[in-house]
């Protein structure tokens, strides 16, 4: 049986469920993370990847919109172990935390309201194709302002604009969208930070350039530096550097590290996942499940030895 973390109590997941008029749910006003645990069979582990750095956005994000949670980052680790430990979780999974007004109120506003916080487990599997690579197209619309609603927040409304983009793509044939900002400079993916590789320098748009504070995109950076001795570089990003990069990936908890072979009808590194790509891949997937121990104290193991 699986279990979730609802109304303050450890429940089967088929208990967990909210009124059709939970305020959060007509204005879009949860603010929510993603979370992956990858299984190590050799050690009979599951390691919880990015735990309080999860919890600890989550929370920072839920202050900028009024809601202050009762839990702490270790509170909401522990009852992650719980549910998980409950569940009999050995494999590969993912892991969704949502903080929401339970109200059920009909008004668009973030005062005045009781927040609270549930966890459930998503089997997700692979979110693209992280072997063959994906294409992907600049889509038609614009990323959030950082005035308007900032991407650096996981707010849940903020995602209909990666839906329309997301959508866009799929219908138009391809696997993925990239979006510009309001500067008309790369932003990010739908739902994923993104990198170009041109020689032996790393490039990503910086903070500023109204994107999502990714957890994934600096453990990626930190990897380039350490490991392979890249030069990191961010700044804003034209559409057209897309186009003339010997490489492009996108980054994200749920994409981990995602090659990109096409972008708008136009082949990258000849259609072919490239070198620096590949290298970044197998250390990140080697790291997060546990196989490097310098990166360790990125996992929270959940199962007691």
């Amino acid at each position: 049986m699986e279990y979730a973390f609802f109304e303050d109590c450890v429940v089967p997941v088929e208990e967990a469920k909210i009124s059709i008029k939970t305020n959060s749910f007509h204005y879009g006003t949860a603010i929510f993370e993603g979370i992956r645990a990858y299984w190590n069979e050799e050690e009979e582990q599951l390691y919880i990847l990015f735990a309080k750095e999860h919890y600890q956005r989550l929370i920072n994000n839920c202050k900028a919109m009024f809601m202050e949670l009762k839990y702490s980052v270790e509170d909401l680790v522990n009852i992650t172990k719980e549910i998980l430990i409950k569940s009999q979780i050995k494999e590969d999974v993912y892991i969704r935390p949502i903080a929401y007004f339970k109200d059920l109120a009909l008004t668009p506003k973030l005062i005045g309201f009781t927040p609270t916080v549930a966890i459930y487990i998503y089997k997700f599997g692979r979110y693209l194709d992280t072997s063959r690579g994906v294409r992907v197209k600049v889509s038609s619309w614009i990323r959030n302002d950082d005035n308007s609603i900032p991407s650096r927040w996981k707010v849940s409304g903020a995602y209909v604009n990666s839906a329309l983009a997301k959508t866009e793509a799929l219908l138009a044939g391809y696997d993925e969208a990239i979006m510009l900002n309001q500067n008309g400079f790369v932003a990010e993916g739908s739902g994923e930070n993104i990198f170009i590789v041109r020689g032996r320098k790393l490039i990503t748009p910086s903070y500023s350039e109204h994107i999502l504070e990714g957890i994934t995109r600096s453990a990626v950076i930190k990897l380039a530096k350490n490991e392979l001795v890249l030069e990191v570089e961010e700044r804003p990003v034209a559409r057209s550097e897309l186009y003339v990069a010997d490489e492009v990936f996108l980054t994200g908890t749920a994409a981990e590290i995602t090659p990109v072979i096409e972008i708008d009808n136009r082949k990258i590194n000849g259609g072919k996942v490239g070198i620096i790509t590949k290298e970044l891949q197998e250390l990140y997937f080697k790291a997060v499940s546990g196989r490097i121990d310098r990166y360790k104290v990125w996992l929270t193991p959940v199962y007691e030895k």
